[in-house]
């Protein structure tokens, strides 16, 4: 006992190590690969000022550039193993190897930005604020902090700029400020710049830094009444920015490479003075999913098979998911033919298909984007689909969970052991609280990924399946009255086992807290101010006729002959044993979990957990197998005995 008590304060203070120095060491390497970033950005935005033409024009300039690109080398070869740091460390020593020969500025600032992108990519750092930008509060703590250098304006000429040397950056220079990200300037305002009076304002909290450098990347663009226009009327414009990150690492540059260099500083000057229009348009946009297809393609063209399906898992798990509720109830033929046009282009990836089949799959898919986001269009939301919506899914959602919880206090009663049915209520009730809690942390404390739900669902799912099937097969060994009375007879002595009444708990639980779970992910996608009430009451009528089937069931339950009871039960049980399979086995596919091998004819029912894969009929038609075989042998034993 002391081996293991000390053998366990070991390991304890291990783990309380391990707390306290990994995310110290995850911060210090976010920090590390920022500076990396933001010196890369500096070479792509300053070595134009330095050489022209292979000739230097400032030396100093040059001298810095070369400085910052060797910095960049030895900071990528210090940062943690991982498998891309070699071709980073190489693309480093080629930028490297550019500027000393005095190459175009163009191709340096394309190498420069292609490290920043794939040195963001192999070590992730968050780039995105957590809510948009507030730019009247940035035009606040600009005037606080930047004007006496930078001037009111942004001109770079405010009371104290002529005792700098070097002097303030001019906000307002068109061509300097098409090269800068608003990430860029946020890591500038964080860290300062060495070798000028650009301080670290790292003391201002995030989000404040992010308002800051909303508020000035605006300075050099005035037609946002123009970008308005543009953002309103061209969802080609709007599908760019998918989301805050996209805005934050996009520069107005490489925007006007897409849609032309006037357009990109009127949608840039909106955008920044209103990077709340994002999450307003975003909302019933696939953007994201699209990003990430055409993501998965290039992948896949390029050879990257593993990176090809994580992107197109992410375009189902991140950018389509959040959206299926919604469009469950405005079209589910048009959800229902995206989730198989989805599966099919990740099964066109996990088995090696040429590139001209997952292109084609993946033009397919984006033709169905764009339906969807026609269906999903605020105008076409009404208070009758929301109302419907929230009525058929929560009857949908419930109705499952109602008819095991209600078959469990039926078969108390007619156990006669009411003393029980406590542990069953506990059961469903705790569910309900612990779905309220989900459902807070979900929206105030973390982020449940799509994946992470998924995973949720699928297992809780396939728990609940081995369950229901064992209760279910024990039921239909009771079937004949004798078989009841001689069970009767040999447990009545006996009170029953705490285990056993646990067991009835957890049952409860599962099956409930599943659905509840299910249930709040569709309701936090449906729910907007203006149909809360709406949606309120569609929950309440299905609550209602919810609690009229559970009388119904328990009242004619009651007057059910022992033996009919036991077969009614046992059909629903292992009914639900085999729709749970289903569900189940498609949500562990949609989490990347369990491959997918579309079945292109074969019908998909959701309600009975039927759904057009190889793998989840199969593990269905398993389930009937040992459904068979089980009632196959309670069969044989009754007449034998």
């Amino acid at each position: 006992m002391y081996r293991f008590t000390k053998l366990s304060s070991i390991v304890l203070s291990l783990l309380m190590l391990a707390a306290i120095s990994i995310p110290a060491y995850a911060q210090a390497r976010e920090a590390e690969v920022e500076t990396l970033w933001r010196l890369l950005d500096y070479i792509a935005v300053d070595y134009p000022g330095a050489v022209v033409k292979g000739k230097v024009l400032n030396q100093a300039e040059y001298s810095e550039m070369q400085e910052f690109s060797g910095t960049v080398v030895d900071g990528l070869a210090k940062l943690p193993q991982k498998p891309g740091r070699a071709d980073l460390i190489a693309q480093g020593d080629e930028l490297n190897t550019a500027i000393d020969n005095k190459v175009s500025s163009d191709r340096v600032a394309r190498q420069s930005r292609l490290l920043a992108t794939e040195l963001l990519r192999s070590y992730s750092v968050p780039l995105t604020p957590k809510i948009s930008p507030n730019v009247q509060n940035g035009k606040r703590l600009y005037a606080q902090n930047c004007t006496s250098c930078h001037g009111m304006s942004g001109n770079g000429q405010g009371p104290d700029a002529g005792q700098l040397d070097p002097a303030p950056v001019a906000f307002t220079d068109p061509e300097r400020a098409r090269e800068r990200s608003l990430f860029a300037l946020y890591q500038v305002i964080g860290q300062g710049l060495e070798g000028t009076a650009m301080q670290s304002f790292a003391d201002l909290p995030t989000q404040d830094r992010w308002d800051i450098a909303a508020y000035v990347g605006g300075f050099a663009f005035a037609e946002a009444s123009k970008g308005q226009e543009l953002w309103k009327n061209d969802a080609s414009i709007r599908s760019l920015f998918p989301d805050l990150a996209a805005l934050v690492i996009a520069t107005p540059a490489n925007l006007g490479k897409q849609i032309g260099p006037e357009k990109a500083d009127a949608v840039m000057a909106f955008l920044r003075s209103h990077p709340e229009a994002i999450e307003v348009t975003s909302s019933g946009s696939l953007a994201l999913s699209r990003t990430k297809l055409k993501e998965s393609i290039a992948a896949y063209q390029a050879g990257r098979k593993d990176e090809a399906e994580t992107l197109a898992l992410s375009a189902y798990l991140d950018g389509f998911e959040p959206l299926e509720p919604a469009l469950a109830f405005r079209d589910p033929s048009l959800l229902k033919a995206i989730d198989r046009a989805m599966a099919s282009v990740r099964a066109a990836i996990g088995d090696d298909l040429p590139v001209e089949e997952v292109e084609n799959r993946g033009s397919a898919l984006d033709g169905l984007f764009i339906e969807a986001e026609s269906a999903l269009d605020a105008e076409q939301a009404s208070q009758a689909s929301a109302f419907v919506g929230a009525f058929t899914i929560l009857l949908r959602e419930g109705l499952e969970a109602l008819l095991i919880v209600v078959a469990m206090i039926a078969f108390l009663r007619k156990a006669e052991r009411p003393e029980v049915m406590s542990y069953v209520h506990g059961g469903w009730i705790a569910a309900l609280l612990a779905g309220g809690i989900t459902w807070f942390a979900a929206t105030y404390l973390i982020g449940v990924s799509g994946a992470g739900r998924e995973l949720t669902e699928g297992f809780g799912a396939l728990f609940a399946a081995v369950i229901l099937l064992f209760v279910g097969l024990w039921m239909h060994s009771k079937l004949r009255a004798d078989e009841w009375q001689r069970y009767i007879r040999e447990t009545m002595s006996k009170a029953l086992s705490r285990g056993s009444a646990w067991f009835l708990f957890g049952l409860a639980f599962i099956v409930v807290y599943r659905e509840v779970f299910e249930t709040i992910l569709f309701f936090a996608a449906l729910w907007t101010a203006d149909n809360g009430i709406t949606i309120l009451a569609g929950s309440g009528a299905a609550i209602f006729l919810l609690m009229v089937i559970a009388w119904a069931m328990l009242r004619y339950s009651r007057k059910l002959p022992i033996g009919k009871f036991f077969a009614y039960s046992s059909a629903l049980m292992v009914v639900l044993t085999v729709v749970l399979t289903g569900k189940g086995i498609a949500a562990l596919q949609e989490a990347g979990f369990i491959s997918v091998t579309p079945l292109s004819e074969f019908p998909q029912i959701s309600m009975l957990g039927i759904f057009p894969t190889v793998q989840s009929i199969v593990a269905q038609l398993i389930a009937i197998g040992v459904i068979a075989i089980g009632y196959w042998y309670n069969t044989r034993k009754t007449h034998s005995s």
